[in-house]
């Protein structure tokens, strides 16, 4: 945490500096800017805040005015903004207006990982109360005094500022959502991802880079995405987002109906797995998933906890993104071993302390056979027979930064899915068979300005051939060109 606070000290006063050591120690300082740590620095963020003026802070209290307030931002040529209201930071619950870390900490990477120029970056915190009850009590706490709104006025809010950038800033001034609510995440994506250039990181940043493991581990399974069986534990906005991006890959790559897709995919939440018997229960992003299961008297299945789940289902793929730590015991990853002869295990929850499992855990109680990656970084693996492996982190750090690249390169009006489908693929490709050896589905990440530059060209590609492209003539090498656009620290324009 003391780096951490010394690290934002340096972004502050010195920006150029900070952004240089990120660069060149991308692998040692990224825990430390975000995921892990930046979770703690969150909870804490009242507490060590030295009233910087970093961030734009919008409250219900500033209501009609918001238009108003932008126009006080220090420079006029935002790109790139990241907003969260701070009710569900990482795995740590609502932090209120602590969350604004979040975006902070996630613009950072931006810069460090595709070079989007730190100048042109707004991050964003929508202050509509905490029910964080510690928070209310906290007499440091900067945020509103209340409890969280839910009606009009907050949609009313999140919709004055959606127009409020793009008026200013133009309609391909890039928006990212993070760390909202599950019921909030998903409709004012739905609501906006055909009206804004925006996207939520949770839900398909999440799924990108989970999808991105599942295609780099085919040629150490030697199957294909359909045909896998998949179980989740979690069924919130990374679990459903996931399960979605997974079974529109399936979809695309095997040409078969969308809704055929989702046969393959089954979901655990709180209350066991998700199945048509409980329809009148589901919140709707989980309906898709709600299966016909029955047993042999055509009687419903109810599975009330993952292993109930595990044995019935029977997986090749198990996904956690529960935040419940340890929710992948012995027995099960046991299982998982004896139903497959290379089973994938994806611990991808966030920050370390809420892992579904460890990667020594993952490794050991599946005799070294388990395709593993997590969400939060762990150390090498050596087993008593003499075996080492290095797995990956599926940090969504490999894609929201060349997403963003990409869009900001060709001036893209919108991001679909298949822009994250196509950033899937892309970072797939860039894994080598000396990093799959070791163990790791994903790139090392001192070469993440590479792999960003090259999702980004994918990325502007696809938006000139679907037409959201604005900005003209069309490079004719798009690679080139991204990688031109990239802020270098080591060598910053004297105006950024």
């Amino acid at each position: 945490m003391d780096k951490y606070v010394y690290l934002r000290h340096i972004q502050d006063t010195n920006e150029h500096l900070f952004y240089a050591m990120l660069v060149r120690y991308t692998a040692e300082l990224m825990s430390i800017v975000y995921t892990p740590t930046v979770g703690e620095a969150c909870q804490r963020f009242s507490h060590t805040y030295r009233g910087t003026l970093r961030g734009l802070y919008i409250s219900l209290q500033d209501a009609g005015q918001v238009r108003q307030i932008m126009d006080n931002w220090p420079t006029s040529d935002v790109t790139t903004i990241v907003i969260t209201d701070g009710e569900r930071i990482l795995g740590l619950g609502d932090l209120g207006v602590n969350g604004m870390g979040i975006s902070i900490g996630k613009l950072s990477l931006y810069t460090a990982c595709a070079g989007i120029n730190p100048a042109c970056q707004m991050p964003v915190h929508i202050d509509v109360g905490t029910n964080n009850e510690a928070n209310l009590k906290d007499p440091y706490y900067l945020g509103l005094r209340q409890h969280r709104e839910r009606g009009p006025a907050y949609d009313a809010l999140v919709q004055e500022f959606f127009d409020a950038a793009q008026d200013k800033f133009g309609p391909t001034v890039l928006i990212q959502f993070e760390d909202f609510g599950n019921v909030n995440a998903f409709r004012l994506l739905k609501n906006f991802q055909h009206k804004a250039c925006t996207f939520n990181d949770d839900i398909q940043g999440t799924a990108s880079v989970a999808l991105a493991g599942l295609f780099a581990s085919e040629s150490l399974t030697g199957k294909k995405l359909s045909d896998h069986t998949f179980l989740f534990q979690g069924a919130g906005e990374a679990g459903t987002g996931i399960a979605d991006m997974i079974s529109y890959a399936i979809s695309v790559e095997s040409d078969i109906d969308i809704q055929e897709a989702r046969k393959k995919i089954f979901l655990v939440d709180s209350h066991g797995l998700v199945t048509k018997a409980r329809l009148t229960e589901l919140q709707h992003h989980k309906l898709n998933y709600a299966h016909e299961c029955v047993n042999d008297d055509v009687e419903p299945i109810v599975c009330s906890n993952l292993l109930e789940a595990l044995e019935y289902v029977k997986p090749s793929v198990l996904i956690g993104v529960s935040a419940i730590p340890k929710a992948f015991d012995k027995n099960m990853l046991h299982q998982m071993a004896q139903l497959n002869k290379r089973p994938i295990i994806f611990a991808l929850s966030n920050p370390t302390s809420k892992a579904e499992c460890t990667a020594q855990e993952a490794y050991e109680w599946t005799d070294g056979m388990a395709i593993f990656s997590s969400g939060s970084p762990f150390d090498p693996v050596t087993l008593s027979d003499g075996r080492t492996f290095s797995p990956g982190q599926g940090n969504n750090a490999y894609i929201f930064p060349g997403v963003g690249l990409g869009v900001l390169a060709a001036g893209s009006t919108k991001i679909t899915n298949y822009d994250m489908f196509l950033a899937a693929k892309s970072l797939a490709e860039q894994v080598t068979d000396k990093e799959l050896k070791v163990g790791s589905l994903y790139p090392p990440l001192e070469n993440i300005r590479s792999v960003s530059a090259h999702i980004a060209s994918t990325v502007a590609a696809n938006s000139y051939e679907t037409g959201v492209a604005t900005n003209f003539p069309r490079p004719n090498d798009m690679l080139e060109y991204c990688q031109s656009l990239m802020y270098d620290p080591f060598n910053p324009n004297v105006d950024d």
